[in-house]
């Protein structure tokens, strides 16, 4: 209640003082799902995010709760918005099994990076520092940095490729990180991932100036 407030829309007394703002259960829009865009998620899914929480966010993780806990909390946060009430959630965006991360798919992910222009606002080197960062805003207009993907080994939600994937395909609602399930094949979403992980700190076993000298001297 601190943060997200006695009514669920975001406005908790300690709200002013984090960055992201807490998320506003009202409007029924939420970063973690297994769910395309658009779509509530699913049960499961905001059991898991109270679980595994938002990393570089103010939202922890809630171990301590007992799964009986966390079953509650997420009905009772799902109480704050109608489209609960109205609305189903679509089908999970499947995920097929990861292809082999080869030098050969981490150039083809380095392209799709490119095409997709996933740089102007991430940044050519994922620091999440774009040109884009100074015009980007959530659903209620408040200033929204993307994602530094240097800065460790976890994601807002989550920690390994196929979560990874999952982020990429169904996007963050709420937030200018769009879906790309409609967009781009599951090879190349796979390639991306493998992209992504070499601008990761202690990626793999070849350092990365070697990977990204050879990425560079390809363009």
């Amino acid at each position: 209640m601190g943060c997200h407030g006695p009514r669920g829309d975001g406005e908790g007394e300690n709200a002013a003082y984090v960055n992201p703002k807490p998320r506003d259960f009202t409007m029924g829009l939420f970063k973690c799902r297994s769910t395309p865009s658009g779509s509530i998620p699913l049960d499961s899914d905001l059991f898991d995010t109270v679980a595994r929480g938002l990393d570089t966010t103010a939202m922890p993780r809630w171990f301590p709760l007992t799964p009986q806990e966390r079953a509650d909390l997420v009905a009772y946060v799902k109480s704050f918005s109608a489209r609960f009430v109205v609305e189903k959630p679509d089908p999970a965006v499947k995920i097929p099994p990861e292809t082999p991360a080869t030098p050969e798919s981490i150039q083809r992910g380095s392209e799709v990076y490119q095409s997709l222009k996933c740089f102007e606002c991430h940044g050519e080197k994922g620091r999440g520092d774009g040109p884009s960062v100074s015009s980007l805003r959530d659903s209620k207009e408040n200033p929204i940095v993307p994602y530094d993907f240097t800065i460790g080994t976890r994601f807002k939600c989550g920690e390994s490729d196929w979560d990874l994937y999952r982020i990429f395909m169904t996007g963050l609602d709420g937030t200018p990180m769009p879906g790309y399930v409609n967009w781009v094949t599951s090879q190349q979403a796979w390639d991306l991932v493998h992209y992504l992980r070499t601008l990761q700190a202690g990626y793999g076993t070849k350092s990365k100036t070697d990977i990204h000298k050879g990425l560079m001297a390809r363009r």
